[in-house]
């Protein structure tokens, strides 16, 4: 019987971490994206968004933890550097040229227009 019981809490154990690995994997995710990240701000390349914009949200989100990195202004608390930057929509990607990405773009586009590379799966 104890055999048994060591054995139903050695399961459960097992069955609880690879619960949470599965439930929770943008941890990793995010750290992997850090390079990424980094490599956009390093480019001042910058986000305009607003908390209230869906898509911003979805942005933001497809770089997890990672995105404390990324350049970012939220337009509502800094309505006159958005107005003066001619930004007419969130979210917009603007780039030290001047080349602007209006809506959302996805990581693998905005890898492709700055160069910046993704980790690989």
């Amino acid at each position: 019987m104890r055999k048994y019981s060591l054995f139903i809490i050695i399961l459960i154990i097992v069955a609880a971490a690879v619960a949470v690995l599965i439930i929770n994997p943008g941890k990793k995710a995010s750290a992997e994206l850090n390079n990424f990240a980094a490599c956009l701000a390093g480019k001042n390349i910058t986000m305009y968004g607003a908390e209230s914009c869906s898509w911003c949200q979805k942005e933001k989100a497809n770089f997890g933890s990672a995105f404390e990195q990324v350049p970012y202004v939220e337009c509502p608390d800094e309505p006159q550097k958005c107005i003066a930057l001619g930004i007419e929509g969130t979210p917009t990607w603007i780039f030290p040229d001047g080349r602007k990405l209006v809506g959302y773009q996805g990581l693998q586009k905005l890898s492709e227009a700055s160069g910046c590379s993704l980790p690989q799966n």
